[in-house]
């Protein structure tokens, strides 16, 4: 018999439960976060009912903030990922139970319980936790390529996205990906690679826009001897080295008009000559391309081959960019600080709900490969356990200017608290000086009241560079 667990001291709550769902669920009960997690070790449950009040007063979680909700959930997936947890609390509390949701909880619901509200929520959970699982399945085996836990979601259009990636794996379909740099294309292809019938063969990636026009044919069907100037042994191509796997063809729209339609020629009847070379080969290769152009668009135009468009296009999936799933940024932030601490050894043991805050407002042109860039600058920066809103850009805290208050630590000497305290204001006065006068020294140092001298100084105590702010962008002038 499927079972659920409960966690509150309402006994009201625990008997519209049990009215509702106790003939076809074993409701079992505790009154303690530790014992819940005890339970929770030596059985796996289908719900979990968490009372808000075990959230803010336990020993796990002080405070109703961002970090503090994760402490708690993490404690419970670390046992089981796709634990389905819903927190539950009065009507007065909704704004604490929406934090909790976007902290990690799978649901909330308002004590009394409704009935309804009840079953609906554990249709939601039961749905979810199908679709969680078969993603589940397919992160693990990417797991050795996905240190930074980029295919880990929240986001119902990566959901989306993922499932077409799970069905098209199996296939030996042309895929095509689409979307905008530094999305996580490169590790979707791998993805799509692992799960197909050819993970035993290569997967070979090819950035055809790092490659110059004159070598992209060589490179991608190799040459024979002599066939052009340097051409001094024979040469096999990606293609080659790919038998039996995957070729993945990133920036697939740089390629040169020729290997257009070489590549057609593969894709078509599944066999390549060499450069220089006379004899046909055969070709055992599946392709997924990848682009952040409009292809179909190119094609109307002439710069790219029509027919070569939609023998690449059989199966498009498009990455939604950063900005269209910043519900995941919370956790794609704590994965990649996790991967630096394995690679630094220095532990930051949680973000600060300011800097979750300044991140998921900011637009994040570069994507997921930007937002890793500017946690391990901030991570570097960092001198406290806690990632301070003053270790990022000043991009980030230039927007966000109006929020008040500093971080500080009661468990540490005055003086230390002080000097932290100094350094918090200084750093965040330099960044948004930077930010508003775009990076010109004179222009900073005489609104600040030093010399040059002095600023520089400053920029090298604080590691800032001014360089980082010349293309910055006036905010909030009005």
């Amino acid at each position: 018999m499927r079972s659920v667990l409960t966690l509150t001291p309402s006994k009201d709550a625990i008997d519209a439960i049990t009215f509702t769902i106790g003939d076809r669920y074993r409701i079992d009960s505790v009154l303690s976060l530790d014992e819940c997690l005890d339970r929770f070790k030596k059985h796996r449950y289908e719900v979990t009912f968490i009372d808000l009040v075990y959230l803010v007063e336990d020993g796990f979680a002080a405070t109703t903030s961002t970090a503090a909700f994760q402490k708690v959930f993490e404690k419970f997936r670390e046992i089981y990922l796709t634990a389905s947890l819903v927190v539950i609390s009065t009507q007065d509390q909704i704004r604490n139970l929406i934090q909790a949701v976007k902290s990690g909880a799978n649901h909330y619901l308002v004590m009394p319980i409704d009935p309804q509200a009840l079953l609906h929520t554990l249709e939601d959970l039961e749905t979810n936790t199908q679709v969680q699982s078969e993603l589940e399945m397919l992160r693990m085996s990417v797991w050795d390529d996905d240190k930074q836990g980029v295919t880990k979601t929240n986001s119902q259009v990566m959901i989306s996205m993922f499932e077409q990636a799970h069905s098209v794996a199996p296939t030996d379909s042309s895929v095509l990906l689409l979307g905008e740099t530094g999305v996580g294309k490169g590790v979707l292809a791998r993805l799509i690679h692992r799960n197909s019938a050819r993970r035993g063969g290569p997967f070979v990636h090819v950035h055809c826009g790092a490659i110059p026009d004159n070598l992209i044919e060589s490179e991608l069907f190799g040459h024979e001897k002599g066939s052009f100037t340097g051409a001094v042994k024979r040469k096999l191509g990606r293609f080659e080295i790919a038998k039996g796997g995957t070729i993945f063809l990133d920036e697939i729209g740089t390629i040169s008009p020729a290997a257009q339609t070489k590549l057609l020629q593969v894709l078509q009847d599944h066999v390549m000559q060499r450069v220089g070379g006379e004899s046909m080969l055969d070709t055992d290769v599946r392709v997924i391309a990848a682009t952040n152009e409009d292809l179909l668009e190119r094609s109307k135009s002439g710069e790219f081959r029509e027919d070569l468009y939609y023998r690449l296009n059989v199966f498009p999936i498009t990455v939604p960019p950063l900005r269209e799933r910043a519900e995941d940024i919370p956790l794609l932030a704590n994965n990649f600080l996790k991967y630096l601490e394995g690679e630094y050894g220095r532990r930051i043991t949680s973000i600060h709900p300011d800097s979750f805050k300044a991140l998921q407002k900011y637009s994040f042109p570069g994507n997921i490969r930007e937002l890793e860039n500017i946690l391990e600058r901030a991570y570097i920066l960092e001198k406290t356990n806690c990632l301070l809103p003053s270790s990022l850009p000043g991009d980030f805290l230039a927007q966000d200017k109006g929020r008040g208050g500093l971080v500080v630590d009661a468990n540490s000497p005055l003086a230390e608290v002080r000097q932290l305290a100094v350094e918090q204001v200084e750093q965040a006065y330099l960044i948004q000086l930077l930010t508003r006068h775009k990076g010109k020294i004179n222009d900073s140092a005489a609104t600040a009241g030093i010399t040059t001298r002095q600023l520089h100084k400053l920029l090298t105590k604080y590691h800032i560079k001014k360089e980082e702010f010349k293309y910055s962008s006036e905010y909030d002038e009005n």
